[in-house]
């Protein structure tokens, strides 16, 4: 999660004028058409979004309801609570030099405020960095030592539907009395220590301090650290002395920061080696691997590779997490928490060898292991119910927002939707279709749908998967801030939906050298202004259509699968 990123909020209320349902590209406007004569123009898209513009992307808004025990005086005060946490919420850039909030020098001064660093020392810490499968790993590791006896502690990030997801106390989302407690106590004390030359921490390193203070707060066993964003400079690598650190796979993202090559971007990644420390990493590319060795040499430890899990180990049992590649973050997973465990004291509790099956404790772990909008299915009952049990409208959520993480994705949803796998020759095969195929996207401007789409793309066709209609919608966080202050969404005129039409471009054109688009691309895909109106549109076209089966990817964005998932469990 970035420095900057993601907030929480109620889901605001539709716009009393419904905005035009969907755009196409006869109505886009002269700059799309442009694009597409000259695809160059996309990478400079990029720079269209203000700052202030791109961290609302990334922002999330939680529609989930506080607690009612305490009524509306709690309600009141979760509401306060957010309003707060969205102050903090930088609109500078990560990368900005004036970026105080976000400075790591300051990261000292808010550990001695709050009387940290002494908790942290004593703190028996699995901390994990990657590109892609960190949080799963973080989940697998965390469930493992769980089953295994200890008191848990669990810091992720980013949350899907409330912040409070984000740390996770023997397997739970920290309840709303705790999680207010711990909040007035961080912010209170910061608030009366903080000035123009110490400024308020920037949200993400609020929440780390946060997850800091709960952890050593509530005394646990150990506490299970999820990197926000690179590693050297990330928030959680205050902690000086974990028990062990893992690397998970390595890819490209956040190359604005973390550097342009697979080499720079592991460097960064390594940057939670410490000495002494004993290092895992996933199977890497051989330029990330060099990279991660090197760092490790340069200090002394011991670097090795954990294997991916084999079916066999886990006695026939299933991962709680779904999709091949978690084979491979179970793996590190299972390295870290025998590594930690040993390292405790209780080698009596770790596999005896790689080539049996694992002890019990480690198979239950794993096979309960749960993590919301990763391979995540997800019916939607308003149209999966009744007498109409052919009907249905189901969401396949995966958070995927890399290209390599892009092409697992596909994979997967090919795998889970394998009962239909031909493309119609003709309108009227397309009509009698018994399943539709329907890609619903969004990702963040600041990455490339160049090195998205065509990934997604190639990897659905080449395992038997041909999307009916691609949907490109913007996010509904983008028209959300924190707290009461919630904003409504902007009328259709001021809803800048270029971002979208852009992506939209990049699709149809991959289509189109595919051979496979028509020559109407409203029939292959559509833009829409809000995401409940494609939802909406989905919902309708399902119940008019009694024996389709309608299956939707919803990818791209982590913030995207949590505004669905808030609209479909209303």
């Amino acid at each position: 999660m970035p420095q900057s990123a993601a907030h929480v909020g109620p889901t605001t209320a539709p716009p009393a004028r419904p905005p035009t349902p969907f755009l196409h590209h006869p109505t886009t406007t002269t700059a799309a058409a442009r694009m597409r004569s000259h695809p160059a123009h996309l990478r400079r898209l990029l720079l269209l979004f203000s700052p202030s513009t791109r961290l609302a992307h990334r922002a999330m808004a939680s529609a989930a309801a506080p607690a009612q025990a305490g009524g509306v005086v709690a309600a009141a005060e979760y509401e306060e609570v957010l309003g707060r946490l969205s102050s903090l919420i930088t609109q500078k850039v990560r990368a900005h030099s004036g970026n105080r909030g976000n400075q790591w020098d300051l990261m000292a001064h808010y550990l001695k405020i709050l009387e940290l660093e002494e908790p942290i020392a004593r703190m028996k810490v699995i901390h994990v960095a990657g590109t892609k499968g960190k949080g799963s790993t973080c989940t697998f590791t965390e469930s493992i030592l769980r089953s295994s006896g200890f008191h848990t502690g669990l810091f992720t990030s980013p949350h899907l539907m409330d912040v409070r997801e984000r740390f996770r106390l023997d397997g739970v989302d920290i309840s709303e009395e705790k999680f207010l407690k711990y909040f007035w106590w961080c912010w209170n004390k910061l608030k009366e220590k903080t000035d123009d030359d110490i400024p308020m921490p920037a949200y993400f390193r609020f929440l780390a301090l946060l997850a800091f203070k709960i952890f050593s707060a509530e005394q646990v066993d150990v506490a299970v650290l999820e990197v926000g964003l690179g590693g050297k400079f990330d928030a959680t690598n205050v902690v000086e002395a974990p028990v062990v650190c893992g690397v998970s796979s390595l890819g490209f993202d956040h190359m604005e920061i973390l550097g342009n090559t697979l080499g720079e971007i592991a460097g960064e990644k390594a940057g939670i080696f410490k000495k002494g420390v004993p290092a895992y990493t996933a199977p890497q590319p051989e330029e990330a691997m060099v990279a991660l060795k090197q760092r490790a040499s340069e200090l002394g430890i011991s670097l090795q590779v954990a294997d991916p899990l084999e079916p066999y180990h886990l006695k026939g049992q299933h991962l709680g997490l779904h999709g091949e590649h978690q084979y491979i973050n179970a793996g590190l997973a299972v390295a870290l928490a025998s590594t930690w465990l040993e390292k405790q004291g209780h080698k009596d509790r770790i596999p005896i060898n790689r080539t049996d099956p694992l002890p019990d404790h480690f198979i239950q772990g794993l096979s309960n292991a749960s993590l919301q909008g990763r391979a995540q299915i997800v019916p939607d009952s308003q149209v999966s119910s009744g007498a109409n049990k052919d009907s249905s409208l189901v969401f396949y959520l995966d958070g995927a927002h890399s290209p390599e993480s892009m092409e697992i994705c596909a994979k997967w949803f090919s795998l889970v939707t394998n009962d239909d796998r031909r493309i119609p020759s003709s309108a009227e095969q397309s009509q009698s279709s018994k399943s539709q195929k329907i890609l619903l996207f969004n990702c963040m401007s600041v990455r490339d749908p160049m090195r998205l789409l065509p990934r997604l793309l190639d990897a659905s066709t080449q395992n038997g998967v041909f999307f009916d209609v691609a949907l490109f919608v913007p996010n509904q966080s983008q028209y959300n801030k924190l707290g009461s202050n919630t904003s409504a969404p902007a009328e259709p005129e001021q809803i800048d939906l270029s971002w979208q039409l852009s992506l939209q471009t990049v699709w149809e054109k991959l289509l189109q050298d595919k051979g496979t688009n028509s020559a109407n691309s409203s029939d292959s895909s559509q833009v829409f202004a809000s995401l409940p109106l494609a939802v909406e549109w989905l919902r309708k076209d399902a119940r008019e259509n009694q024996s389709t089966s309608f299956q939707v990817l919803v990818t791209g964005s982590l913030h995207l699968v949590g505004d669905v998932l808030r609209l479909i469990k209303k």
